[in-house]
This record gives C-alpha cells, sequence and structure tokens, in this order.
C-alpha cells in the first residue's frame, strides 16, 4: 500500500513540473509574440530577394514601437485571407502617394495610403497579390519586420534594396 508521504511526495512533484511548464510555456510566447520569429517563406512574390523555402527572422519590436519604414520587408495577415500569412515589402506609408498600376501599364494611376494603412507589394511584381490586388493593408495586420535571411547558409545575411526601384523616397 502507498503511504500518504509517497503520494504527497508524487504530487509535488507533478505540480512542480506542471508550474515550471507554465513559466517556460509563457517564457515563450512572449518571446514569438514580442521579440521575433523564425519564418519559412513559400512562393513566388518575392524573387529575388526571397525565395522558396528561405528562413528568416522576424523581429516584433519594430511593430509594437511603430518603426516600419518604406523599404522594410514585412510578415503580415493576408487581408483576403487572415489564417495565411504574406511576406511583401513596404512600399507606402500612410499619406503617401502610391502607384496602383502594373509596370507594364501605359497610363499610370496613383492613389494614396489611408490613416492606420500600408501599401505592401512584392519584389516579384509580375507575380505577386498585393496592395495593388487588395488595396491597402491596415498596420495593425503587420506581424514583423524581416531583418534578415538565414537560410540557404550561403545567402545568409541582410535583405537587399527593392530590386524594382517603386519605392517613392521622401528626401
Amino acid at each position: 500500500m502507498y503511504s500518504f508521504a509517497m503520494i504527497r511526495r508524487a504530487v509535488g512533484k507533478t505540480l512542480g513540473f506542471v508550474g515550471y511548464t507554465i513559466q517556460y510555456g509563457c517564457i515563450a510566447h512572449c518571446a514569438f509574440e514580442y521579440i521575433g520569429e523564425l519564418v519559412t517563406c513559400s512562393g513566388p512574390s518575392m524573387q529575388p530577394t526571397i525565395t522558396n523555402y528561405d528562413v528568416v527572422f522576424s523581429e516584433r519590436l519594430s511593430r509594437h514601437f511603430y518603426r516600419i519604414e518604406k523599404g522594410d520587408i514585412v510578415i503580415a495577415k493576408s487581408p483576403s485571407d487572415p489564417k495565411m500569412n504574406i511576406c511583401k515589402r513596404v512600399i507606402g506609408l500612410e499619406g503617401d502617394k502610391v502607384c496602383t498600376s502594373s509596370p507594364s501599364d501605359i497610363f499610370k494611376t496613383h492613389t494614396y495610403v489611408p490613416k492606420g494603412h500600408v501599401w505592401l507589394e512584392g519584389d516579384n511584381l509580375k507575380n505577386s497579390t498585393d496592395s495593388r490586388s487588395y488595396g491597402p493593408v491596415p498596420y495593425a495586420l503587420i506581424r514583423g519586420r524581416v531583418c534578415f535571411k538565414l537560410w540557404p547558409l550561403e545567402k545568409c545575411g541582410s535583405l537587399q534594396e527593392s530590386p524594382n526601384g517603386r519605392i517613392l523616397r521622401d528626401d
């Protein structure tokens, strides 16, 4: 028969394990929610900057402190499918005038980015579903800013500027 002391010891160890699990779970949640995360990108929209199965580090502090800038690559919730994340480059911030037409269009159309929104486009303009399709994206849908590429190792490091020159600088 089990003694009361043995049962008490087993319950104590079990509760201690559950307590540590909850603590470490909270730490992990805060790290992923407020510091950053590793993201595996898929699809052709950001080629040649980011290609299929590239692994990038997305930091979250810039989003929380409103430090997203034109030219940054961000991970955001898709405006058309909230279960999916998208990886795009910030072309315009609120109040900016952006080109809404394709590079091949003869007549160029423009719009202004409304308050609380950003204009996102893929680097591969011919094969990207982005703000040209679904319009300005609410700032709240941004999950994080991509800092650098981790995989593949031969391309590890910071990310290059936009290859298509669609970012209009204020300078």
